[in-house]
Formats: C-alpha cells, structure tokens, sequence
C-alpha cells in the first residue's frame, strides 16, 4: 500500500529548497524544473481545498473543527493519491489538535525533516511574517504556537522551534530521514545524495549533480524575480527567497533574544551541533 513521506520543518527551515531539489531529480529534465510546478510533485498538507473537495463544502466552511474531523480522511486521500509512496509538506509538529492526530500514522509510509539553526530561522520567520526578530523569538519559544488560517490555508500547529525539533526527531516508530540545513549548503553532494539512498533511490552522480545546481538558491531567487511564487505572501510586501545563508542572524539580534533561544532550546542546540560543548554558538 503507497503511503505519505512527509517533507516536514518549521517553517523557513529549508523545506521549499528540499521540494525543488526532488521535483528536479525525480523529473530529471535538462532544465530547472519551475518553482510554480512543485505542487505537482509534493502536495501540501495544509491546503483547504483538499478538505473543501472531501467535505463538500466551500472553502469558506472550512474551520479547525471541520480539518480535525477529515484530517485523517485527507491523509489517506493523498496516500492514495498515485500508485507508489506520494511526499506531502507539512509544517505541522507531531502531536495532537482537537483530538485527532496531525499526522496520521496509518496514512505514513516515513518522513524527511530539515532542522535549521534557529537563529537564522528566526530572522527569515521575521522577514516572511513581516514581524521583528524579537516577535519571532517570542513566538519560538513560547509553547503550542498555531499559524493561523489564511488565503486557502488551514491553521498549522507549530508549537515552539524545539517542541516542533522533538516532536518529528524522536518520534517513535517513524522510518526518517533528518537532514541539516547547514549541511545541505556546505557540503550538498553528500547531504542529498543521503537523501536519495534513504529514498531507495539509485544514484546517478550526474543527475544529482544537477539536481543540486537546478534547485540551487540562486536558481530559485533567479526564477522568482521572473515570474511571482504561488507561496509568496499575496500581499507581496515580501520576497519568498531571501538570502539563504547561514550565520547572518548575527547582524540581526540584539543580546536578550540571543540569551533566550539559548536557554530556552539549549539541550537542542547542543544535540544538532549548533552549540559546542562550553555552550558558545558554533554558527
């Protein structure tokens, strides 16, 4: 029986790059496959037309009562979806909302989950929220943290960054793959050709190769300033792909929120390397 491989991260943690590099080395063309054709190859959990479709309702109907009542429904749906093993973004945490699971185990074939240091995590939160960096760490690291429903988009049950980290990470039972964020970007060639061994997948040195190259950054901001992302904001006040990098947060935080994401997530940090073993941050 096909099943979901869930492609899951808090958000701005590298999830949509992740999405390009598989929709690249799964179609395999010539040329990058264009950012607004990655919904053909890994549906969203969170989509409220999915729920509309299944309920028969309009959209508009579509509340958190009515998603925890066809949720699972949904999930096997899109299981269901294509004769072999479908991979589904979610930015939901494993856990529980009005009762019913959020991931559905049943549904589950395993998951991919991309962590990303929080730091540089916060500021592209920010940037995309269009909140200040002391907003995102306050929401960070405050506990049971809900996006709320919006242009299409049913609620996301977050949680904190480390509620989130533990919730996919130790899940019992779960065949995954975790990939650093870090690492995709210094060392792409081992990181997602990884990723292709966990998929069972053969691989080709040549099309990973370009795989990485076609769902680079530069690619996706490239193609972005030519033609707007489906997922941007829809009010545009803010481009879907930033920067990209790694340790710009530095520029960006003042003393006390560096302090609090420490304290808050120190055991984390400490586990995915983003902190040494004096506790000073390592990126």
């Amino acid at each position: 029986m096909p099943g979901i491989i869930w492609l899951a991260s808090y958000p701005k943690s590298g999830n949509t790059w992740t999405r390009a590099f598989l929709a690249n080395y799964l179609d395999n063309r010539n040329k990058p496959v264009p950012i607004n054709e990655l919904p053909n190859f890994i549906f969203g959990d969170n989509l409220a037309a999915h729920y509309a479709q299944l309920a028969g309702v309009a959209e508009e109907a579509v509340d958190d009562a009515l998603v925890a009542a066809w949720r699972d429904r949904v999930h096997h749906w899109l299981a269901n979806a294509k004769p072999h093993d479908v991979f589904v973004k979610t930015h939901s945490l494993v856990g529980v909302a009005n009762g019913k699971p959020l991931i559905t185990p049943q549904a589950t074939a395993g998951a991919i989950y991309i962590i990303r240091n929080p730091f540089d995590a916060a500021v592209s939160f920010a940037n995309h929220y269009q909140v200040t960096v002391s907003r995102a760490v306050e929401i960070m690291t405050t506990p049971d943290q809900i996006l709320p429903k919006n242009a299409g988009q049913t609620s996301q049950f977050i949680g904190d960054w480390g509620q989130h980290v533990k919730s996919w990470t130790k899940a019992q039972g779960l065949t995954m793959n975790i990939m650093r964020y870090e690492d995709m970007v210094s060392a792409p060639q081992n990181t997602f050709g990884g990723l292709i061994k966990f998929l069972g997948m053969k691989t080709d040195k040549q099309r990973l190769r370009r795989a990485i190259k076609f769902s680079s950054f530069k690619e996706l901001k490239k193609q972005e300033e030519k033609e707007k992302f489906v997922e941007s904001r829809p009010d545009g006040k803010t481009k879907f792909f930033r920067s990209g990098g790694v340790g710009g947060w530095r520029d960006e935080f003042r003393d006390e929120d560096i302090q609090r994401m420490i304290d808050t997530h120190h055991g984390l940090l400490t586990e995915f390397k983003y902190l040494d073993e004096k506790g000073d941050l390592t990126i």
